[in-house]
């Protein structure tokens, strides 16, 4: 039987990457987007063109009261596929803020945490019921949690609050066989922030001097990381923070 993984923000960047990748490795994914229909409903295709089931459901990981309502229309995905639970979930649903600490707005900070920590938190509660034991939670991270860029207070401690919860649900999910991993990338060419590292020829040569592998990453550097780490190969891995980066700083 295969497997079935939920993959928030997988309508572009890391989350489409990761949402192929899981298809390539045989996996059926729900994926969610927040306003970008049409980039959903081409990564469905793509993934029903390797042969495995998809579904995209919209969702604003930024808002919790709409929680019950995509929770149960996980539940009648999940039925319509024959089963009644799913197995990964992975948290990259995320946007990004560059701002210097002086500078940052409390709005700018209530977002970043709405988002990535009090989101993460509350969509994993309200999935925990359909989530089959022995399953999967995989929390992105960033590298800006172990080195420090300047503009970038804000993210790294909400995702430095991420890697702190990802610790506690493998603590107390461990019981249900339930592992629990953050995934910290580092400099990526995606559309962060407005595609910064990748269209700024500047951004992007300055990561790469940082970088032990000589380069920035691609989206194909995280989505098959991640894959792999849903695959049976790592059922003995959790709570462990797994940095894909090339050797950023070291």
């Amino acid at each position: 039987m295969s497997t079935i993984s939920i993959v928030t923000g997988g309508s572009r960047g890391l989350g489409r990457n990761t949402a192929l990748s899981i298809a390539r490795h045989g996996g059926d994914v729900i994926l969610t987007y927040r306003s970008k229909a049409t980039e959903a409903e081409a990564v469905l295709a793509e993934i029903r063109g390797l042969g495995r089931r998809a579904a995209a459901l919209q969702l604003d990981t930024a808002d919790t009261s709409g929680f019950p309502d995509f929770t149960g229309r996980v539940r009648s995905t999940l039925e319509g596929w024959g089963r009644d639970r799913f197995d990964h979930l992975v948290n990259n649903a995320g946007h990004g803020e560059m701002a210097a600490f002086a500078e940052t707005s409390e709005a700018q900070f209530d977002m970043l945490f709405s988002v990535h920590v009090k989101g993460v938190f509350f969509l994993t509660q309200a999935l925990l019921p359909l989530l089959a034991d022995g399953g999967r939670i995989v929390n992105f991270s960033s590298g800006l949690t172990r080195v420090s860029y300047p503009g970038f207070s804000a993210y790294s401690a909400a995702k430095g609050a991420v890697e702190i919860l990802t610790l506690y649900l493998a603590k107390e999910l461990g019981a249900r066989g339930i592992t629990a991993n953050t995934v910290a990338p580092g400099a990526i060419e995606t559309d962060f922030l407005g595609g910064a590292v990748r269209d700024t020829p500047a951004y992007n040569e300055a990561f790469a001097t940082m970088t032990a592998l000589g380069r920035v990453g691609v989206p194909d550097d995280i989505g098959p990381a991640v894959a792999s780490l849903l695959g049976p190969d790592n059922r003995w891995v959790t709570a462990q923070r797994i940095e894909v980066s090339g050797g950023q700083n070291i």
